[in-house]
């Protein structure tokens, strides 16, 4: 075969989803050398971006003058991709965002922009691929999440690409879902509408990368992505170190593997051990059953999901659908799987025209705490603590509440170690969860799950997710409490999704008929009314 196939390496931007684009310089200088040792035809240093939410490292944004900075060496091309979702909400359209991102080539140290494209995406940005080439950059154009689209879109793409001067017209395996075979064929698609350079993006969830990527060379792609031990999000892509073996002979170039074995036993193996990228069963199941792999990810991070959690929440997606991926599902899977349950409790029977005292678990109940305990010794409110909370002293709580089942899987054996009786969803738990809280008093206050729903009722409640807050609102208000005070709900930062969480908890609730008021004791970045613990009479 004597087509020349080029390498390009993407760590640094797709390794970045698991430490926000923030690489010690140490790695990245002999990341940089081993690139150059193995004769990469491209290094993709990062994203280009406007997005500002929360921190992320240089490589998120990929500035000229990051770049300048880095320690590269001569002759190693570079590359940045730009998001096209970016380009296409930026005010004035998607070139006038190019505009801002980008200099002319002859000013910038960047060779190759790629522009990263979902189906419904791609056609809208192909002007902004025309506005980069007359700046004098190499284009790709990246299509996502393409495996699944009727024979008849993939050619209406390739066709609207073949209209505009790209240098490389990409497929991902966005779902790790392909096999060798599936490759072949979206190739012989693409090929009906494309005649140029076609590159591919493999993800390893099934173990097909490096498969699926040497297929794609024997039917003609000749860009081919990979990263540094596979880094990258979910289960992460064909290993760089494999693809310049395998290679060798398409790319007329003899490496030096050396430098590069070096920094994967100093630096990447380490990163691996810690951040956990790489395949298993769970990426493997999400493959193939086409869902999103940061479901596994975020899940494999979270020390409350089990292996049963797990799964059960790859199941759910298997029938819901989850190629798109969105956090909330993560809360409610689990839930949505054992069903609703009546339940047998009545709160009323406790909380009827009483205020009730919610403490959660924010630095603010322990700052507040002797006011907060001085408040419940003289106003005697209903005290309830969430999960396994303790952040005050134990003898003032007289409740507790726990409705999620993953982390009632987690907290379970320390439910059996306090004293308070527990209030929960006995129908709706996993059998093993029954099993250890066999002996423990138990409250059963029936849940079920309904997107953006709050219904009351005498023994159970109908509520928008499984969080305890949601179910502790929802039994306040079956129980006809008077007011829910809350006590160490500080809030996240404004542009943590957990706040926008909760305040459209807060939101829907406050818009239900005979919902009790909500108020916060002490300091909060939640939308709800605020008073202080120390307002309210502690010293009567």
């Amino acid at each position: 075969m004597d087509q020349k196939v080029h390498l390009l390496d993407c760590t640094l931007r797709d390794g970045g989803y698991y430490n926000d684009w923030d690489f010690e310089p140490v790695m990245v200088a002999k990341y940089f050398q081993a690139m150059s040792a193995v004769s990469a035809d491209f290094v993709e240093v990062g994203l280009r971006s406007f997005e500002s939410h929360g921190f992320k490292g240089g490589f998120a944004y990929g500035t000229d003058d990051f770049i300048l900075n880095l320690p590269i060496p001569a002759g190693l091309n570079i590359g940045v991709m730009v998001n096209a979702s970016e380009l296409l909400k930026y005010e004035g359209g998607p070139i006038a965002a190019l505009q801002k991102l980008f200099k002319p080539a002859a000013q910038s140290p960047v060779k190759l922009v790629r522009i990263a494209c979902h189906a419904y995406e791609f056609e809208a940005i192909l002007p902004g691929v025309a506005w980069l080439k007359q700046q004098g950059y190499l284009v790709g154009g990246n299509m996502m999440q393409i495996a699944d689209l009727p024979e008849q879109e993939i050619e209406k793409l390739a066709n609207a690409a073949s209209q505009y001067p790209l240098d490389a017209l990409y497929f991902a395996d966005s779902m790790g879902s392909m096999t060798p075979d599936q490759t072949t064929r979206i190739i012989g698609i693409i090929r009906r509408g494309w005649a140029g350079a076609i590159g591919i993006h493999t993800h390893d969830n099934m173990g097909n990368a490096l498969a699926n990527s040497l297929r794609a060379v024997a039917d003609g792609a000749t860009w081919i992505d990979g990263t540094v031990t596979g880094m990258g999000r979910g289960p992460g892509n064909v290993k760089t170190e494999h693809l310049v073996i395998e290679l060798e002979q398409f790319r007329q170039v003899k490496p030096d593997l050396t430098p590069l074995l070096s920094v994967i036993e100093q630096h990447f193996r380490p990163m691996q051990v810690k951040c956990g990228w790489g395949t298993n069963t769970y990426y493997f199941l999400a493959g193939k059953y086409g869902i999103h792999p940061t479901y596994v990810q975020e899940m494999l991070s979270d020390s409350r999901y089990t292996e049963e959690d797990i799964l059960a929440v790859i199941e759910y997606l298997q029938s819901k659908g989850g190629k798109k991926f969105r956090a909330e599902d993560l809360e409610t899977g689990r839930n949505i799987l054992n069903g609703g349950s009546d339940g047998h409790w009545n709160p009323a029977e406790q909380l009827s025209g009483k205020d009730l005292l919610v403490v959660g678990a924010g630095p603010s109940a322990r700052r507040h705490r002797a006011e907060i305990e001085r408040y419940i010794r003289n106003k005697k409110p209903v005290v309830i603590s969430l999960n396994t909370q303790a952040s005050i002293s134990a003898d003032l709580i007289q409740l507790r509440a726990a409705c999620h089942p993953i982390r009632l899987l987690a907290d379970s054996k320390e439910h059996t170690k306090l004293p308070q009786p527990l209030i929960t969803p006995v129908s709706a738990l996993p059998d093993n969860v029954k099993e250890v809280l066999k002996d423990k008093p138990l409250l059963d206050y029936g849940l079920s799950i309904k997107e953006s729903t709050f219904e009351f009722n005498e023994t159970s409640c109908v509520i928008p997710n499984s969080l305890v807050i949601s179910y502790v609102l929802a039994m306040a208000a079956s129980g006809k409490a008077n007011r829910i005070l809350l006590a160490g709900f500080d809030g996240y930062g404004a542009d943590d999704p957990r706040s926008h969480e909760l305040d459209r908890v807060f939101s829907l609730y406050a818009n239900v008929e005979a919902a009790p008021p909500v108020i916060s004791v002490t300091p909060t970045k939640y939308k709800i009314d605020t008073t202080s613990i120390y307002a309210l009479g502690g010293y009567e």
